[in-house]
């Protein structure tokens, strides 16, 4: 399993920017996607942002424009700059961690995820 440890959430005010980390207990090159997501109370956990081993990244549109996800392969973290922030934006964020690996004969899938970091955009 890939252990996933998230940092960086907080308070800020609308239009303010924040830096979510997410370190992988194992080297980003073996990990296919690695991803954020939010959830915010009765709502459904979706995807934010998240970016491949071979350095594609695709946004949620509500986020465009707004945030980057990058990576460093050599402290395996991956970050979320978020900038302008919304107040629509407040929800726990979790980092997610998808890969393959072989077992026997079968390819299957793999899905971790990291404890979550609460974001609040708030005036």
């Amino acid at each position: 399993q890939v252990q996933l440890v998230e940092s960086g959430g907080g308070l800020v005010r609308p239009g303010g920017s924040l830096r979510l980390s997410c370190t992988a207990s194992e080297s980003l090159f073996s990990i296919n996607t690695m991803g954020w997501y939010h959830q915010a109370p009765g709502k459904q956990r979706q995807l934010v942002a998240a970016i491949t081993s071979g350095g594609s990244t695709n946004y949620a549109d509500s986020v465009k424009g707004r945030f980057t996800i990058s990576r460093d392969n050599a402290k395996n973290t991956v970050y979320l700059q978020m900038n302008s922030l919304k107040p629509e934006d407040t929800a726990v964020y979790y980092c997610n961690a998808k890969y393959f690996k072989w077992r026997g004969q079968t390819m299957r899938q793999y899905d971790d995820w990291g404890q979550g970091t609460q974001v609040t955009v708030s005036s």
